[in-house]
C-alpha cells in the first residue's frame, strides 16, 4: 500500500467484537528520555514506578548521556555521569556511582537498561570545548551539539571505557541479569548528534560493542538507532556489519542481536489543534522493514522502533502488519521534570 504524501482519503474499519483473534502480544515495551538524571530523583522514581507496573512483559528504559562528563546536575537535553576523567598523567580514571543510581532506580522499579553507549567524555573528545551546552527551546536545535557528539582521540580508550563499564555491570548486577539488558552504541548517527564521518561510527560502534562483548560474551548487541529508517546510512551500516572489516577484531563483520531505527510523525497544527502524522511513521517503517527485509541474514533479527510518540500505543499493531517475519518492539519518549 502506498500512502499519499498530502491530503487524505477515506478508511472504512469494521470492528466485530463478538469475534476472538486471538491474544494480543504487546510490543510496547521500551520507554526513554533525553536526560538521564532525574531518573533517581522524585519524580524520576515516581515514573519509573508506574512505568514498571505495566507488567508483563518486561519493560525497559533507555536514555542519552550515560557517559556524558559532568557532575549529575540535570538540566533540558542534558544530563552526566562522570563515568571517565583522566589524571594528570593522562591514566584513565573511571567512576561508576551515577551511572549506578540511575540503572539502580530501573532495575528497583522493575525496568531494565536499554543501555545506550554515549557520549563522549570530554577527556576523550577530539573536540572538548564547548562541552556542556546551555540550551533552551528558543535556541536553534544545533546548538545542543557541542564536544560530547564528536569522536574520541583515541578508539582503543574508547574501547576499554566500554569494557570496562560493562565489566563493572556484570560484577555489580550478575551474569545472568545484565545478559536480559539490551546494549547500544550512541543516538541517531545519521545526523548532528555524531559530528563524525560514517566511517568513523563504523570504528566508534565496532569498538564499542567488541568492549562489550569482552566483558561479557553473551550480551545482547545492536543498533544503529538511526533518525528515521536511515536509508542510505542503515544500509551502509549493516554493509559493514556484515561483511565489512571490524576495526577493533581485525574479522569480518561485527555482531548484530537486534536492529533498531526511530520512526518519527510528522504532527501539524490544522485549524487549531495538532494533527498527528502517522502516515510518516507508516512508510518510515514500511520502508526500513524493506531494506532490512533484503538481507537474508537479518531475517530473525529483532527491530526496535525507537522514539514513537506514546499517542501511538493504541496503534501498535499496525507495524506489526507490515512484517511478520520480525519481531518489532517499540521504544516510547518519556518525559521527565526537574524536581529533586
Amino acid at each position: 500500500m502506498t500512502l499519499p504524501i498530502n491530503g487524505t482519503f477515506p478508511v472504512t474499519i469494521h470492528v466485530d467484537a463478538s469475534r476472538t483473534q486471538g491474544e494480543l502480544r504487546p510490543i510496547w515495551r521500551f520507554f526513554g528520555a533525553d536526560e538521564p538524571n532525574y531518573a533517581y530523583m522524585k519524580d524520576g522514581k515516581k515514573l519509573l514506578s508506574e512505568l514498571g507496573q505495566i507488567g508483563e512483559p518486561t519493560k525497559y528504559f533507555r536514555a542519552h548521556n550515560l557517559l556524558t562528563s559532568g557532575d549529575g546536575t540535570p538540566a533540558l537535553k542534558w544530563g552526566s555521569t562522570n563515568a571517565y576523567t583522566e589524571d594528570a598523567h593522562g591514566n584513565p580514571i573511571y567512576d561508576w556511582t551515577i551511572t549506578d543510581r540511575i540503572f539502580d532506580a530501573y532495575l528497583g522499579r522493575g525496568l531494565k537498561p536499554y543501555a545506550q553507549i554515549g557520549f563522549m567524555p570530554q577527556a576523550l573528545s577530539v573536540k572538548p570545548e564547548p562541552y556542556q551546552h546551555r540550551w533552551t527551546p528558543r535556541a536553534a536545535y544545533d546548538e545542543i551539539y557541542t564536544g560530547w557528539a564528536y569522536p574520541p582521540r583515541d578508539y582503543a580508550r574508547w574501547g576499554e571505557l566500554v569494557f570496562q563499564w560493562a565489566r563493572h555491570c556484570v560484577e555489580k548486577y550478575g551474569r545472568e541479569e545484565v545478559e536480559q539488558w539490551f546494549w547500544q552504541v550512541w543516538n541517531e548517527p545519521n545526523i548532528g548528534y555524531w559530528r563524525g564521518t560514517p566511517q568513523e561510527f563504523y570504528k566508534l560502534h565496532d569498538y564499542a560493542i567488541d568492549g562489550v562483548r569482552r566483558a561479557l560474551p553473551t550480551a545482547k548487541i545492536g543498533g544503529p538507532d538511526t533518525a528515521g529508517g536511515g536509508g542510505q546510512f542503515l544500509r551502509d551500516f549493516l554493509e559493514h556489519s556484515l561483511r565489512g572489516a571490524n576495526h577493533a577484531t581485525g574479522q569480518t563483520g561485527t555482531p548484530l542481536d537486534f536492529l533498531s531505527f526511530h520512526a518519527k510523525g510528522a504532527p501539524r497544527w490544522v485549524d487549531g489543534h495538532v494533527q498527528m502524522g502517522i502516515a510518516s511513521q507508516l512508510r518510515t517503517i514500511n520502508e526500513t522493514f524493506a531494506l532490512i527485509a533484503s538481507y537474508p541474514e537479518l531475517k530473525d533479527k529483532p527491530i526496535v522502533i525507537g522514539v514513537r510518540p506514546g499517542w501511538l500505543r493504541g496503534l501498535s499493531g499496525a507495524a506489526v502488519g507490515l512484517s511478520q517475519r520480525h519481531h518489532v518492539f517499540e521504544l516510547h519518549r518519556s518525559q521527565f521534570r526537574p524536581q529533586t
